[in-house]
């Protein structure tokens, strides 16, 4: 378990236009994190399928949701000035959901964060374009996807020394990501580090799209899976809403990841598709030397718990969550799923993605 999350609930905040929020309460951390999840930023991260602008769609009502709770919460910034990330962070409505909102935007800013490569190895990271108005005591607004959160780290790095030249200071950041659990560690060390440069930072305010998921670490029992870069849910805090719609999937919950790449899935949708194509060709070559039952085992994320009460404990869910009775169906759902599963044929699920898949990039060709 991620340290940051021992001790840590999810506790339901409120459920407006479909939208429910939900807050993270840990003992280790120092900032304010939640869940945010809607039945359309559900299909996102289920369906590779979903591209181009209807991604940027697929967000939006949580964030509307998200940006007017921030606007309800005690010390709310009367305005904010939005930084974008090139190119994932193009891909977050936040602009558009302040408005919907009623919160003034007074800066549009960017930073292009690109891998530096010779002889095709990644040897770091630059800001090569930037576009910034420095605030005094100003909240910026961010939307960008954190796996191993480097690109940030970069941005935020880069911002600061923009503030701390110009003897400027920052009130409070604000986050949306489709991201994973990394973003307690960058988060939670910068704003230490910033309160001990500006004591009045209020930190972070981070919203996740359906849940706070991690990476894996190697590449998985397939083989097939790359570390750093694929998420799914060992070790993860996911919105009761999110885990009951994959579960109504046969085939969802073994997908590469829940987002694949978002800039190529936005803006080069053949180079997505062909990306989703290549992961199940090779789950379909891996099926042979795979066990089915470590598989399901690896993508929810722990083997079989012996009861409910572990379960319970090992997402984080508790009565404040959801009412128990709707926690212990959700339960028996994900039990019932897992038996399904385990005598499926992976080959076969391979198969039919790939035909799915390949009627869909059709449209693309």
């Amino acid at each position: 378990m991620h340290d940051k999350l021992q001790g840590a609930s999810l506790t339901f905040v409120n459920r407006s236009n479909g939208v429910s929020l939900y807050r993270l309460d840990a003992p280790q951390v120092t900032n304010q994190y939640f869940i945010v999840s809607h039945a359309d930023s559900q299909r996102l991260l289920m369906h590779p399928e979903e591209v181009g602008f209807q991604t940027y769609l697929d967000t939006l009502p949580a964030t509307v949701e998200a940006m007017k709770a921030i606007k309800e919460m005690p010390l709310a910034p009367p305005s904010l000035d939005i930084l974008t990330i090139l190119r994932g962070g193009l891909n977050y409505p936040v602009e558009e959901a302040c408005h919907k909102a009623g919160i003034q935007v007074n800066n549009m800013n960017f930073l292009s964060c690109e891998r530096i490569i010779e002889n095709k190895q990644i040897l770091g990271l630059q800001i090569k374009y930037q576009k910034y108005n420095i605030v005094d005591n100003g909240t910026i607004l961010i939307g960008d996807i954190v796996a191993t959160g480097d690109t940030l780290r970069e941005c935020f790095e880069y911002v600061i020394d923009k503030y701390r030249k110009r003897g400027a200071k920052l009130r409070r950041i604000i986050f949306f990501t489709i991201g994973g659990t990394r973003a307690f560690d960058l988060m939670e060390s910068f704003t230490e580090r910033l309160r001990k440069e500006w004591p009045d930072f209020e930190g972070f305010t981070c919203f996740f799209y359906e849940g706070i998921f991690s990476v894996y670490k190697d590449k998985g029992v397939t083989g097939v899976n790359v570390p750093n870069i694929d998420f799914y849910w060992h070790d993860s805090v996911l919105a009761p809403e999110y885990r009951h719609a994959v579960l109504q999937q046969d085939n969802v919950l073994f997908e590469k990841c829940i987002i694949y790449d978002g800039g190529a899935r936005r803006y080069e949708i053949p180079e997505h598709y062909h990306e989703a194509m290549e992961y199940w060709r090779d789950i379909r070559t891996a099926a042979d030397h795979t066990q089915m039952k470590a598989f399901v085992d690896e993508k929810i994320g722990y083997t079989s718990p012996a009861n409910f009460e572990d379960w319970l404990s090992i997402n984080h869910y508790c009565s404040d969550s959801a009412p128990m009775e709707a926690l212990e169906r959700l339960y028996q759902e994900e039990e019932a799923f897992r038996q399904r599963s385990n005598n499926r044929n992976l080959k076969h699920i391979a198969e039919v993605r790939l035909a799915e898949i390949e009627a869909t990039l059709s449209k693309y060709l």
